[in-house]
């Protein structure tokens, strides 16, 4: 699947939105991809998984043993990707602003982790969920991704496959070009949802 294609699905699934959005780094972006919306039909998810599981087929040299995924825009890819690759796939979550492992998941010491997330932006929530596999004796073999959009600055440290790399200036709160300044920000993502712990 190319670029043009990974797009074409996107906006079949109206998940290319366009206004003023606050990331979950605290960067500020004019264009949001909205992955649960391309997500949310299911075939649609597996059209575009398939694609991503061969990339990582090709990229990743180490077998992967169980898909791990950061909580919430994780979750939905991390469980097709499992599915794809024939492993388990498990979520942390966050608890008191750190990932952990809940609901009975585990990752066994020596265990072969891919890292799943949804967007890969600055490479932060990725390795957040990194420690959480490493503090379980885990080993992260890379890393799959709909969309990478960190233009190459994602300071992963394993490779990453992405389906789509997509090149959106992202601007500091306090360096805000002039189409956003009279925009009213808003926040479309997961960081800033309180769980119950």
């Amino acid at each position: 699947m190319n670029k043009d294609e990974v797009l074409r699905e996107f906006e079949a699934a109206e998940a290319i939105l366009r206004g003023h959005f606050v990331l979950s780094t605290g960067l500020r972006s004019d264009t949001y991809l909205q992955c649960a919306r391309v997500l949310m039909d299911a075939r649609r998810g597996e059209r575009l998984c398939a694609a991503l599981a061969a990339k990582v087929r090709q990229l990743v040299q180490s077998p992967v043993d169980i898909v791990l995924s950061p909580a919430m825009g994780g979750v939905v890819v991390g469980y097709e990707m499992g599915r794809q690759l024939g492993v388990s796939a498990v979520f942390c979550e966050r608890v008191g602003g750190k990932f952990e492992l809940r609901r009975g998941f585990h990752i066994e010491t020596g265990q072969r982790v891919l890292m799943v997330e949804d967007v890969v932006t600055t490479g932060k929530s990725s390795m957040e969920a990194v420690e959480c596999a490493r503090a379980m004796g885990a080993t992260v073999v890379g890393e799959a991704c709909l969309v990478d959009r960190s233009n190459g600055k994602h300071g992963l440290t394993f490779p990453l496959a992405a389906l789509m790399t997509l090149e959106v200036p992202t601007y500091a709160p306090d360096k805000l070009p002039a189409h956003l300044k009279d925009i009213p920000a808003v926040k479309p993502g997961s960081r800033w949802l309180k769980t119950a712990e």
